[in-house]
């Protein structure tokens, strides 16, 4: 009997054993997955939960209601991976693997910028990449009058590279529909030179921020977060005063990969861009958000790497050679405020362009312009994620690659 080992249960690691439960031999594979944790969090959830358009209960369920028949699920903490050794050393077991995955995610470290998790953290200074973080924020915006809120992210890579501009953008709806607009400065600060990584997809949502009186800082790089003066402040001591502060930390790969000596400096697993293969070690594979991949940190990210993966992992069984076949595919809704968002299709080499989604000439979605399909889209994407992505089941119509058809290239 050989072993394979699923590290984490989140997104990418749950639809990892659902896909490959059914496809592998119950003789031939043991398939374990660990996790610490106990609750699944639908996180692009957390974006909705401080302008209370979504329960807690929409987004948590119980992890283990997931995982397939078949596969053992382990719920503990997980000290270290020895990849030399082909073992995995839980809190009070050893796990011996022929093959892993690594699926453990990433998460929000800000203690990594001086004084971020100071005395007002969760006070006037705030995230929402996390669920306390997420309520403690719905709980602020319920009671605060105005001021000055500033929206901020520190550095890139971050899980869901558009979801800062979205908490700008439904944080204007939000204010409006309160009759707080004119109470409230919004500016939206950020480390790159434009809104956006994406050139063209930039201009766009620069376009909306103006529209929509949010002013932009660009090219800050944070340096500290002054509690004293509610003020951030960057290495070229440029200070940003703010009443209320919500920050995107800096994101890290999950701490056993630093333990394990297997990642970069920010804890993410070096991994083939194509085939998700581990750069070191043969035996090991990598998806989600603990790959270094230059692609989004996104459910979406995750969803087509994991259908890579599931054929890597079956010919690498065989003895053949490995598809080099993921793309950096990514499509992601821009939530853009008052029932409206914008659809973006790209890969690692295409820019996101206008055109029609998911049927070529017909869409009904269309890319790079706002409108209230997309909305639509963006929020019936829960009943996907829950129903059918975290299942394993293809969603009809998206293929795995990017399609040029349809598209203004």
């Amino acid at each position: 009997m050989k072993n394979l080992v699923i590290l984490g249960a989140g997104t990418s690691g749950t639809m990892m054993a659902n896909h490959l439960r059914p496809k592998l031999s119950k003789s031939d594979w043991n398939i374990t997955i660990v996790d610490q944790y106990k609750t699944h969090y639908y996180q692009p959830g957390f974006l909705f939960l401080p302008f209370d358009m979504y329960t807690e209960d929409q987004v948590k369920k119980v992890g283990k209601k997931f995982i397939p028949k078949g596969v053992n699920y382990v719920q503990k903490r997980i000290e270290q991976i020895f990849p030399n050794e082909s073992k995995v050393m839980l809190e009070d077991e050893t796990l011996h693997y022929d093959l892993l995955i690594i699926a453990t995610g990433s998460k929000i470290a800000p203690e990594e910028v001086e004084g971020m998790k100071g005395k007002n953290w969760h006070k006037n200074v705030f995230d929402f990449y996390t669920y306390e973080g997420a309520l403690a924020l719905r709980n602020k915006l319920r009671t605060w009058e105005g001021g000055h809120m500033v929206v901020h992210l520190t550095e890139m890579p971050i899980k869901c590279p558009v979801a800062p501009l979205e908490f700008a953008f439904l944080a204007d709806s939000y204010f409006h529909k309160k009759g707080l607009r004119d109470k409230v400065k919004l500016t939206y600060v950020t480390p790159l030179s434009g809104a956006f990584t994406k050139e063209k997809c930039s201009k766009s949502l620069g376009h909306l921020l103006k529209e929509k009186n949010i002013n932009l800082e660009i090219d800050f790089a944070i340096e500290r977060v002054d509690n004293e003066n509610n003020k951030i402040i960057d290495y070229a001591e440029k200070e940003i005063p703010f009443d209320l502060l919500v920050t995107v930390p800096t994101n890290m790969g999950d701490d056993v990969i630093a333990r394990s000596g297997m990642g970069d400096d920010l804890n993410f697993v070096p991994t083939d861009h194509n085939t998700l293969q581990s750069k070191e070690y043969d035996n090991v594979f990598v998806i989600g958000d603990a790959t270094n991949v230059p692609a989004s940190k996104a459910g979406s990210v995750a969803h087509f790497e994991a259908e890579t993966l599931t054929d890597n992992i079956l010919l690498h069984i065989e003895g053949k050679p490995l598809k080099p076949e993921f793309d950096g595919h990514a499509n992601c809704f821009i939530e853009t405020g008052k029932n409206k968002a914008l659809l973006i299709d790209f890969n690692y080499k295409q820019e996101p362009v206008e055109g029609t989604f998911p049927v070529p000439g017909i869409g009904p979605l269309k890319l790079l312009k706002e409108s209230v399909f997309n909305h639509w889209g963006k929020l019936a994407f829960r009943w996907i994620y829950w129903n059918m992505l975290l299942k394993g089941i293809p969603i009809p119509l998206v293929s795995r690659n990017m399609s040029t058809k349809g598209k203004k290239l």
